[in-house]
C-alpha cells in the first residue's frame, strides 16, 4: 500500500518522484500503539507523529472527568506538524484502537520544507484544511441537531478516507465506540445509539466489525446538509 502521506499531499501539490521518495524515507521509524496517548497535554514535543494505519484523536479532558474529542487523525495525517513550535502541548493525542505510527523529528520536517517547495506547499495546505475542519466541527456541535451532526461526521470521514484510498465502495474502517462518538458529538452514548439506529433504519448506513458501510452517500449528505467545500478535496474525492 502506498504511503498515505504522499497520497494525501498529492491532493494539494504536484510531487516529483524525488519528493515521493523523500516522504517514504521519513516513514521508516515506525511503531504500533493501541489505545494509549502518543503525546499528552503539557508535553514538550520534539517530533511529529504520522498516522500510517489506524486512527488517532486529539482530545481534552475536563476536571469533572468528561472528555471532548477535538479531531480525528486518519492515515496520512500528521499529528500537528508544527507542534514543536509550542513550548507545551495544549491538548493530548491518543491512538483510537491500534495504529501504526511514524515518528518524524522536527528537524526532518523543517529540512523537507526547506528543500522541497512543493512539500512545503502541501504541508501548508494540509494545515489550512485542518483548521477548516476544526471550524466545521464547531458549527456541527454548536448548531446542528444530533442526527444531522452524526450524519455530517460520517460524510466527512468517508470523504477523507477516499482521499487516501482507504475505502472500498462505501465501506471504510470506523474503530469508534459509542462512547467515543458521544465525546465527539457532545451527546450521551445512549443518544448515540438512538441516532445510529435511526440511520440504520433509514437504510443509510450499517456497521459491522469496526467498519461502516454507507449505502446511499447522496441521501446521507442530504440528511447531513453536507457541503464538502471546507475539505478542499475536489481534485480527488468523489462528488
Amino acid at each position: 500500500m502506498s504511503n498515505p502521506l504522499t497520497t494525501k499531499l498529492t491532493s494539494f501539490a504536484a510531487l516529483s518522484d524525488e519528493e515521493r521518495v523523500a516522504l517514504d524515507q521519513v516513514c521508516q521509524d515506525t511503531f504500533t500503539v493501541k489505545s494509549r496517548d502518543l503525546i499528552r497535554i503539557g508535553d514538550r514535543p520534539e517530533q511529529a507523529f504520522l498516522i500510517l494505519d489506524g486512527w488517532a484523536c486529539r482530545y481534552k479532558d475536563l476536571p469533572d472527568g468528561k472528555r471532548q474529542i477535538l479531531a480525528y487523525l486518519l492515515p496520512g495525517d500528521l499529528c500537528d506538524p508544527h507542534v514543536f513550535i509550542f513550548e507545551q502541548m495544549d491538548h493530548s493525542i491518543r491512538a483510537v484502537g491500534e495504529a501504526r505510527v511514524a515518528a518524524i523529528p522536527k528537524q526532518v520536517i523543517l529540512d523537507l520544507a526547506d528543500r522541497y517547495p512543493a512539500l512545503a506547499r502541501g504541508f501548508w495546505w494540509s494545515a489550512l484544511v485542518d483548521e477548516a475542519v476544526s471550524r466545521e466541527w464547531l458549527v456541527n456541535v454548536a448548531q446542528r441537531d444530533s442526527y444531522t451532526r452524526m450524519a455530517h461526521l460520517f460524510c466527512e470521514i468517508w470523504l477523507r478516507m477516499c482521499q487516501v484510498e482507504r475505502t472500498s465502495g462505501g465501506t471504510f474502517a470506523l474503530p469508534l465506540t459509542q462512547e467515543q462518538l458521544g465525546d465527539t458529538l457532545g451527546i450521551t452514548p445512549v443518544h448515540v445509539n438512538r441516532v445510529l439506529q435511526r440511520l440504520r433504519a433509514e437504510g443509510l448506513v450499517t456497521t459491522c466489525h469496526r467498519q461502516m458501510t454507507i449505502h446511499d452517500i447522496d441521501a446521507l449528505k442530504a440528511a447531513a446538509e453536507f457541503d464538502s467545500r471546507y475539505l478542499h478535496l475536489e481534485r480527488r474525492a468523489p462528488a
